[in-house]
């Protein structure tokens, strides 16, 4: 059998040579399984990227809303110190009217901008992205010119 590699010296060539060169033909027929390989590992590796990425996210959220938790609950005594503070000079009824109105104005405020946010931001797609392989189609097809 080493007679045979030897003395036509294709047999050892198609499976990787002497010198350890691969074949053309050797090298077209792994290509698909490289292919396959890579975007295999390349998936692997944006799912590890992503729950790493979500991961710190989630831990990252779970803290501010305990914050806002606190927040929230540090929220009444501050306001009470407030109504307090104005009661020493205005009759108290009047000084928790007072701070009453000014949350509510933020409130106000603040509900108009969100509102504002959300109208900018609906519908949801991502126009660009759409005009952009739109516009990509067209210069596939040869209607358009490339221009990136």
């Amino acid at each position: 059998m080493a007679d045979e590699t030897r003395g036509t010296g294709r047999t050892a060539h198609a499976a990787g040579g002497r010198d350890g060169r691969k074949s053309v033909f050797t090298l077209i027929g792994e290509l698909p399984d490289i292919i396959t390989t890579l975007i295999r590992d390349e998936i692997e590796q944006l799912k590890r990227e992503a729950v790493s990425r979500l991961k710190s996210a989630g831990i990252g959220v779970a803290l501010f809303v305990v914050a806002a938790v606190f927040l929230y609950f540090a929220a009444f005594p501050l306001l009470a110190a407030a109504v307090l503070g104005i009661g020493q000079a205005l009759p108290y009824w009047l000084a928790a009217l007072i701070v009453g109105a000014f949350l509510l104005l933020i409130a106000v405020v603040l509900a108009l901008v969100g509102l504002s946010r959300v109208k900018k931001g609906v519908p949801p797609v991502p126009k660009e992205s759409v005009d952009s392989v739109k516009d990509d189609v067209k210069a596939f097809k040869g209607v358009q010119q490339y221009d990136r």
